[in-house]
């Protein structure tokens, strides 16, 4: 992909594949401005069972490049349909993640809040069906399993 075929991104929003841990407090921080009436912040955490079997920890990669783009579209996107969306911030880890840390953090920061709540819920939704963003999942009993995030849930993406 040429560079003037990708997709340009706000100035203000902000995208990242981490492998340090996630801040709410920085996310948030990106996504505020003196025109928003909301900032709406989505949590990604890492809980201890999936489907009743028991997760010890996760794993996450990415392949960084593509998926900072998609990031950029997700919001391109949202500037689409929500059109005071002032702010987009997207953030994810990579690397081993124990149960309670946060794995993903999106914040949308607009002047309503029931546009910024629809445009965060679109963005981890198309996150987790269109990044290059793979999970292994270490069990209790000591196996493991990789799965793209995509495949983790289920979504009523339109």
């Amino acid at each position: 992909m040429s560079v003037a075929s990708l997709p340009k991104s706000h100035t203000n929003d902000s995208f990242l594949i981490s492998f340090a841990p996630l801040s709410l407090e920085e996310v948030y921080a990106l996504a505020d401005d003196a025109a928003n009436g909301a900032v709406v912040v989505m949590s990604g955490t890492v809980r201890n069972q999936t489907e009743g079997k028991p997760v010890v920890a996760l794993e996450y990669q990415a392949y960084e490049p593509m998926a900072i783009q998609v990031f950029a579209s997700i919001a391109k996107d949202i500037r689409q349909t929500w059109l005071d969306v002032n702010r987009v911030v997207i953030h994810h880890r990579t690397g081993r993640l124990n149960i309670g840390e946060i794995s993903v953090l999106v914040a949308v920061g607009c002047p309503h809040r029931s546009e910024a709540f629809a445009a965060c819920k679109y963005a981890i939704d198309t996150l987790k069906h269109n990044a290059p963003i793979w999970k292994k999942e270490h069990w209790a009993d000591g196996s493991s399993s990789w799965v793209s995030i995509g495949a983790c849930e289920q979504s009523d993406i339109p």
